[in-house]
């Protein structure tokens, strides 16, 4: 069965940095997009930032230059490097993979469980 499983998230003071990680453990065929989502307390959940297989990335407008997200395709993981960290960066972050199980199979969205970062002004 296959999960996501983040780490990293936490409570920091504005200006500072986390770093959040996400491992796809279980048998996969691929992972086509990867990255991170997050939802603030009465928003809707919304794309923070995201990364092809091959490497390239999206980012939200209130991220760019802040934020980068990386991945290892070997170990199947995915970072989210947030610096410079902004009280409305307050959310929860759940990560995001696209996963074909099989190369006969489609392709769906996997999402992890969430993890809370809080920055504090």
């Amino acid at each position: 069965q296959v999960q996501l499983v983040e780490s990293g998230g936490g409570l920091v003071q504005a200006g500072e940095s986390l770093n959040l990680s996400c491992e796809v453990s279980g048998s996969t065929f691929s992972i086509n997009n990867m990255g991170w989502y997050r939802q603030a307390p009465g928003k809707q959940r919304e794309l923070a930032a995201l990364i092809s297989s091959g490497g390239n990335t999206r980012y939200a407008d209130s991220v760019k230059g802040r934020f980068t997200v990386s991945r290892d395709n070997a170990k199947k993981l995915v970072y989210l490097q947030m610096n410079s960290l902004k009280p409305e960066d307050t959310a929860v972050y759940y990560c995001y993979a696209e996963i074909r199980l099989r190369p006969w199979s489609s392709t769906s969205p996997y999402w992890g469980q969430g993890t809370q970062v809080t920055v504090s002004s």
